[in-house]
Parts: structure tokens; sequence; C-alpha cells
């Protein structure tokens, strides 16, 4: 199987398929509170794997009273709100994918359509079961579930192979020293401008105003994107930001909040200090 995947990954084939597709997609939902809701970012994490939790436990559900004697109608309503469910948990989980590298969304094309497939096996399902053939239905809903198990394992592989909706700062409190590090001079920093330095391997980003200096962890906590490539942002609510070039994250630099997604994690902040002439930071408590 890892050699399969190796080969989807690399399938540039696809790109025929996910490149407009996820420009469209883009396009669709423009930046704002709705894909910001549909990302997770109120949450702190990936929308998309809770929703998937309702269609996936109904059909599954449904599937084992099928099994079972007199389970019919109870069966039925599971599918039925198994495929009504599908609709969210699709919409967040195609704009992740549509904000993802192209290795990803060659995986993440194929688990789409496993889980398409899966949700037309089970529509169809409910369908042939309200009309009294329980037989097909039962039929189609073990095919269904036969996709949607497919469509489950390349989610995985996606999310913790290819870390896919992972944190990719969460690691920097483990590899910096505690206590405060040097990073620059404070006039070799450009004011109001974005800076990179480099501590005990950490990409550190900087932005200076004057005689204050805030410091983020440089890698985009969405998949690693510079941001001290980015863009400078002023938000009437949160001041000043850095949006990432690669998947257009924004960060607030005064405390590394997510503003907009597709990031749902927070970036990793920094204390800093002056200390003559240096610019300091540690690990923020």
């Amino acid at each position: 199987m890892n050699r399969v995947l190796k080969k989807l990954e690399s399938a540039r084939d696809l790109d025929r398929i996910t490149l407009p597709l996820s420009g469209f997609v883009n396009r669709l939902i423009p930046v704002g509170k709705v894909r910001d809701l549909l990302h997770g970012v109120p949450l702190g994490h990936p929308l998309h794997p809770m929703l998937v939790q309702v269609p996936v436990g109904a059909w599954l559900s449904a599937v084992v009273l099928d099994r079972m004697p007199g389970t019919g109608r109870s069966a039925t309503v599971l599918i039925g709100l198994g495929t009504a469910a599908a609709v969210p948990a699709a919409a967040s989980g195609i704009l992740d994918w549509a904000k993802a590298h192209e290795s990803q969304m060659r995986v993440g094309v194929v688990h789409w359509a496993a889980n398409a497939v899966a949700v037309g096996c089970f529509a169809a399902s409910f369908v042939q079961r309200v009309r009294g053939r329980t037989a097909a239905g039962k039929r189609l809903a073990l095919a269904g579930l036969s996709a949607a198990t497919i469509g489950g394992y390349l989610g995985g592989h996606l999310a913790y192979r290819q870390a896919l909706g992972a944190n990719h700062v969460e690691d920097i409190p483990h590899v910096l020293a505690e206590g405060w590090h040097a990073v620059a001079a404070l006039d070799e920093l450009p004011d109001e401008a974005l800076t990179r330095r480099v501590v005990d391997a950490v990409p550190v980003l900087l932005y200076r105003e004057g005689e204050k200096v805030t410091a983020l962890a440089d890698r985009c906590s969405h998949l690693s994107g510079p941001l001290h490539e980015g863009a400078l942002d002023d938000n009437p609510e949160k001041g000043m930001c850095v949006v990432c070039p690669w998947h257009g994250s924004t960060f607030s630099l005064q405390d590394g909040s997510v503003v907009h997604g597709p990031a749902t994690s927070p970036q990793l902040r920094f204390r800093t200090r002056i200390s003559e002439g240096q610019v300091e930071i540690s690990l923020a408590a």
C-alpha cells in the first residue's frame, strides 16, 4: 500500500483535474467568516474530522442493523441522516483540500471520489428502501460502506502521513532551549518590515516598529509556509498581521492568533526584549 500511495502522491497527471478544481473551489467561497468556520478556525483545529463522524457512524450503524431482524425502518432513518450529514462534511473537507500541497491534492481528489461514490450508494440505498426494495437497499449500503472505507483510509493517509490539518509549529517548544536567545541587533532590523532569523535551527519571524519588536515562528502552522516572504495586512481589529504566501493564512503579529484560515492553529509567539541593543527572544510563558 505504501508503494501505491507513493505513486498516487506523484501522479502529476491528476494535476489536470486538481489544479483547476482547487482554483474553482477557492473562488467559490471567498475569504471570510463562512470559509473560516468550515476550516474550523473558531474551534482551533480542522472541522472536517469532527463532521465526518456523523455520516460514517450512521452508515456503519445502518449496515449493522441490516443484519438484525425488525430494524429496517431504523436503518433507513440512519442512512438518510448519514447522507444528509455528508454534505457539510464534504464542504469542509473540500475547502481544506483546495488549500493543500499538490501531492496532498492528488491523494485528496481520490479520497473525494471514493466518498462521492459512498454518498451516491447510500443515497440510492435510501431511495430503494423507501420504495420497499429492501434487498437492493442493503446491497447498495454494503457497496457504499466499502467505498467509504477506502475514502477513510486515504483520509487517514492525508492526516497522518501527509500531515494535512496538523499544527506544523507544535515541535518548536520541544526544540528551542529555555531562556533568552539573541537573534539580531535592533539596528539591523528594518522598520515596519518582516525579517527572518534562525535560532537553534528554529526560523523566527521578526517585525520591528521603532523600539518594539514582535516575534513569531516563521513556519506557518498550516503547512510550513515561509511567513517572512508573506505580505503585511493592517487589520482594523487585530492590528498588523502577516499573510502566508503559500495558502493565505493570516496571523496577528501581536499574539499569533489566526485571523483567517486555512490555518486553524495559532502561530507560536515568542517573548521579546532589547538588551544592550540586541533583540532577544524566549518561549512565551
